[in-house]
């Protein structure tokens, strides 16, 4: 077994796939095949059953490929130590980021980043927030940007809070939702209950959702588009105009908020690359329409 080879086991674990695993690490089928076929003569055990619809990991190939994620997991540990024993900003940070963040506020903030130190590289997971988190718990990335109020027990700094607004292209009395046309998104479970018990508190009736959509971006187009209302973060309408928006609030009359976090383990911060970006990060506007 060499390094490649528990390569090979961990992305065919995930990927579940001969042809999509041979893809993704530029190899062929049959190189893949029998590299495969040279680990269980190796350990004299089947490793993975292949049927039509992929493969299937037999429980000695279940161990094995938990073993591959350790093993690599230390070896990245071992480069990041090493990495960080000088004094010098280097190698690969590893980002967990909720979707909405990536698209409006990461790609700035990692080219500002990396004018500073150019010798560091990125490598960037994206998605829901709970399952963002979960990476962190898990130690997969070392920091975590995450929207929405949710607990962790480490180190965190709020990044930004921004308002939850009723968005729409024409002008709309708030007594007039229930019959309007509504467009709603795929979006995370916290920042859906946050919506939906405003709505409980405000109507009686349900809203007329005349069109779902699977991404937040997709919903603000419908929007330009005169397709109807939403109740959307305001982060995802910073590069538009000419829209009309109404922030929602609790029985107080005070705004409704959407908050972005950073979450990290406080021990990542021993490591230079983490400790410089943390700190490049809670230097940063994040508020400012360009950021």
């Amino acid at each position: 077994m060499d390094h490649r080879d528990w390569i090979i086991l961990q992305v065919l674990y995930h990927k579940k796939n001969i042809t999509k695993t041979a893809e993704s690490l530029y190899i062929s089928q049959p190189t893949l095949t029998n590299r495969l076929q040279q680990i269980e003569k190796e350990f004299g055990v089947q490793i993975v059953i292949r049927g039509r619809r992929g493969v299937q990991f037999t429980p000695q190939g279940e161990y094995l490929a938990k073993v591959a994620e350790e093993i690599l997991q230390k070896i990245e540990t071992a480069k990041e130590t090493l990495l960080n024993m000088g004094q010098n900003v280097m190698g690969t940070l590893r980002l967990a980021v909720s979707n909405t963040f990536t698209h409006h506020k990461l790609p700035i903030v990692l080219k500002r980043f990396k004018d500073q130190y150019p010798d560091v590289e990125f490598k960037v997971t994206t998605g829901w927030g709970k399952d963002m988190i979960n990476l962190l718990y898990n130690r997969e990335v070392h920091v975590a940007f995450i929207r929405g109020d949710y607990n962790w027990p480490d180190e965190k700094q709020l990044l930004l809070e921004e308002t939850i607004c009723i968005a729409s292209k024409e002008k709309i009395d708030m007594n007039d939702l229930p019959g309007k046309p509504r467009i709603d998104y795929h979006t995370d479970l916290l920042l859906k209950a946050v919506i939906d018990n405003w709505w409980a508190e405000n109507f009686q009736q349900p809203p007329y959702t005349s069109i779902e959509v699977d991404k937040a971006e997709t919903c603000k187009d419908m929007i330009v588009n005169g397709l109807g209302y939403s109740i959307i973060p305001s982060m995802i309408l910073d590069d538009v105009k000419d829209i009309h928006t109404i922030d929602i609030t609790n029985k107080e009359g005070e705004p409704i908020l959407r908050r972005t976090w950073m979450f990290y383990h406080k021990e990542s911060m021993e490591l230079n690359i983490v400790k410089a970006f943390v700190d490049f990060i809670k230097g940063e506007d994040l508020g400012d329409s360009k950021s």
